[in-house]
């Protein structure tokens, strides 16, 4: 095997445990402090770190979970939407709002300490959510359907895409 590439696992390996370590720190000094029992660290290229941790029912937001959170401060930090070679650090294996808002940051990989299962053992099952978007349309639990405006109406179902598309001073993402 190549020495550099066991040198790099071994480093990776290292700074993975020391953030999840923080992670989990994270989680378990939010639950005495009025929050959920999730914690999250980006960690940038460059070494800097920004922290999150779940405030759903502190701050009665449901979005306000560690990830999402530490994403944000990241964002706001960095003057940036793009996390591109950041590595998010989360002591659960991020819930499918979770991923997905590293995925639209661009975040290059996530690491995680516990699963989902040991999630839904302490009540937090996002099981239901995962089989959301398993099952057909017309059978989800939350229906969600397209309704386009008339051909009369004031405003086109895409005028927003088109008024997009021509700005010429827009900031793709």
């Amino acid at each position: 095997m190549d020495v550099a590439l066991v040198r790099e696992f071994q480093m990776s390996t290292t700074t993975d445990e020391h953030y999840l370590a923080q992670a989990l720190s994270l989680a378990a000094a939010n639950v005495e402090n009025a929050g959920g029992p999730f914690g999250a660290v980006i960690l940038t290229p460059d070494g800097s770190v920004f922290e999150g941790v779940n405030r759903v029912t502190a701050n009665n937001d449901p979005t306000a979970h560690a990830e999402v959170m530490a994403i944000r401060e990241a964002c706001r930090s960095l003057g940036t939407f793009d996390l591109s070679g950041c590595v998010l650090y989360t002591s659960c294996e991020p819930c499918p709002m979770c991923l997905s808002g590293a995925l639209w940051a661009r975040v290059k990989h996530v690491v995680y300490a516990a699963d989902r299962h040991d999630a839904a053992r302490a009540g937090f099952d996002d099981a239901v959510f995962y089989e959301y978007f398993s099952t057909p349309l017309e059978e989800r639990s939350m229906p969600v359907r397209q309704c386009r405006l008339s051909p009369s109406a004031e405003i086109g179902d895409c005028a927003p895409f088109e008024a997009w598309s021509a700005l010429a001073a827009r900031v793709d993402y």
